[in-house]
């Protein structure tokens, strides 16, 4: 990481010199975190989290790049290569640090620089938000009131905040360029969305686990529904944008001014991939386009939903085709296994019917996570049935999905590949072991629970 943090830093000195400026107008002032302790708590207590959306960071960064730099390249470029390569390889072994944007998408960066600074503001937010509900020192009451402080701090920033009212979703889907991208690109658009569903669902599982034991459940249980979502790509998808109303009504709730920045976050990020996917915007105006965009959503004065609009989102779009609630998506808990209370406590009244697949988007019973396994001194060589699993499920080149959960139906195999989790580093044990998950969901293949071994410590960004 040592010599990317280098050529940040210097793209970072260029840009404030303005050598790398095409509109000097753009001003390059940062600002930071607000200060506290609990600043990086969700990236230490739950890094198969925290470590994802240092890859999301990047999969959107590229995306701008690619279609800004190459609008004549063909679809497959972003459907198949980059796509694959985010979905079997970063995403599977994310970064430890944050990603300096600009580093990855230098042009665009240029053309909308203060597109990228507002991003990178709600992103904060977002994270700050996470570390906050993480800190198991804080009372309800006193994360409730930090949550609150830190909206304040967002908005006080006011060249760079998102409006504070829900707006019109005629934004993102009635002008003259809207649903280019998604029409182009289904299955990369398709993964930003459960991108967002992520981001907004992990919400829940912090607010409504009861104990430090069934936060950690339910937010394992939330990125293993993340996984059957991108294993099944693209027909598990959200086919809509997630909506934190209705993805995460508990959360929208309790800090309904964050909900809806984050909404108008998430529709942004749509409408800035419309402008520069669609031919109907001359290249020449794509800047001009996306600084009208922004200014728009920095209004919070027209264009406006109400908020009884706002909050019935789920059943006007339907929330399953949003990829579901987020505080439902757990099974009922099992009869034996240590993880079962957590569960228990994760999973108020849901019933049969409540997780019934109701839309062809629809997701299936989660897995419960897996019992931890005894540690393996010495790595085994897998016999040849997990060595061809292994391959299947955790090779860069995946690319028979149903073979793999086939080779899994197997008890023997699957213990085996179990077994060759374990022997593995903290980070790229948990992540596969959430990857499996997901993949053992998409597949209605029944697994004994395995709950993923807690990493000892990670390192973090300071």
């Amino acid at each position: 990481m040592r010599p990317m943090l280098q050529v940040a830093a210097a793209v970072a000195v260029l840009l404030a010199s303005g050598h790398l400026a095409a509109h000097g107008q753009d001003r390059r002032n940062e600002q930071f975190y607000y200060p506290g302790s609990f600043n990086w708590a969700f990236l230490s207590k739950y890094p198969e989290g925290g470590r994802l959306f240092n890859a999301f960071d990047y999969g959107h960064a590229v995306l701008y790049e690619e279609l800004y730099t190459r609008p004549g390249a063909p679809p497959a470029e972003l459907e198949v290569g980059q796509f694959d390569y985010l979905t079997r390889d970063l995403l599977i072994r994310p970064p430890r640090f944050a990603v300096a944007e600009e580093v990855i998408e230098p042009a665009y960066a240029k053309l909308a620089w203060k597109a990228k600074q507002m991003f990178d503001w709600a992103h904060i937010l977002h994270r700050q938000v996470y570390d906050a509900y993480a800190d198991e020192r804080l009372t309800p009451s006193a994360r409730d009131s930090l949550v609150e402080r830190l909206t304040d701090y967002y908005l006080g920033r006011k060249e760079y905040a998102f409006a504070v009212v829900p707006k019109s979703m005629a934004l993102m889907d009635d002008q003259y360029f809207s649903q280019t991208f998604r029409r182009k690109y289904p299955k990369f658009n398709g993964l930003i969305w459960a991108y967002h569903w992520l981001q907004i669902g992990l919400y829940e599982p912090l607010i409504l686990g009861s104990t430090p034991a069934a936060r950690k459940a339910g937010v394992q249980a939330t990125i293993a529904r993340f996984w059957s979502m991108v294993e099944d790509a693209p027909k598990r998808f959200p086919g809509v944008m997630p909506m934190t109303s209705a993805v995460a009504p508990n959360f929208a709730r309790q800090h309904t001014r964050a909900a809806i920045i984050f909404d108008n976050l998430h529709m942004m990020h749509d409408i800035i991939s419309d402008i520069l996917a669609s031919n109907k915007v001359d290249r020449g105006k794509k800047r001009e386009v996306i600084y009208q965009a922004l200014a728009e959503f920095q209004d919070g004065t027209r264009n406006v939903m109400t908020m009884d609009e706002w909050w019935s989102m789920g059943q006007m779009m339907g929330l399953a085709v949003m990829g579901g609630e987020a505080g439902r998506v757990l099974a009922p808990p099992p009869t034996v296994g240590a993880v079962a209370p957590a569960m228990g406590a994760m999973n108020h009244g849901v019933t049969a019917a409540d997780t019934a697949p109701r839309h062809q988007h629809s997701m299936p019973d989660m897995p419960m996570p897996m019992e931890e396994t005894k540690p393996v001194p010495d790595r085994p060589a897998p016999d040849s049935s997990a060595a061809r699993a292994i391959d299947f499920v955790f090779g860069r080149l995946l690319l028979d999905r149903d073979r793999a959960r086939a080779v899994l139906r197997d008890p023997a195999t699957r213990r085996a590949v179990e077994a060759w989790i374990g022997t593995l580093d903290d980070s790229r044990r948990s992540a596969l072991q959430i990857r499996l998950a997901g993949l053992l969901a998409a597949g209605r293949v029944k697994t004994p629970a395995v709950k993923p071994t807690v990493p000892r410590q990670h390192q973090h960004q300071p």
